[in-house]
């Protein structure tokens, strides 16, 4: 079964790191790029991307108001990709879904990660 695993989320304080990381089992991947979406439950009527980069030559894109707190990388051998997020605010607080574009198969999400920034 095609699916995608995500960790790493979890509850910090105003200021604090997490690192969010997500890998693609169950087959084989001819992968466009991956990357990270947030949603905000009862706020956000849809999810939000938060970054992406690109498979082949590893172009990382973000959410502009993100101000360079947030860090996309790749992994080709695991087909993974992590989200180091630092100096996180309580605006950061969401639900962030890991995505995967295959050329054959389309968009593969996540089940979704839990991030909470108390103030």
């Amino acid at each position: 079964q095609v699916q995608l695993v995500e960790s790493g989320g979890g509850s910090v304080q105003a200021g604090g790191s997490l690192r969010l990381s997500c890998a693609a089992s169950g087959g084989t991947f001819n992968v466009m790029d991956m990357g990270w979406f947030r949603q905000i439950p009862g706020v956000d009527q849809d999810r939000r991307i938060v970054a992406r980069i690109s498979w082949r030559a590893g172009s990382a894109h973000y959410r502009d108001s993100l101000g360079g707190r947030f860090t996309i990388t790749r992994d080709h051998n695991k087909t993974a990709v992590s989200l180091q997020m630092n100096t996180l605010e309580p605006e950061d607080t969401a639900i962030y879904y890991c995505y995967l574009d295959d050329y054959e198969r389309g968009r593969i999400w996540g089940q979704g990660t839990q991030v909470t920034v108390s103030s």
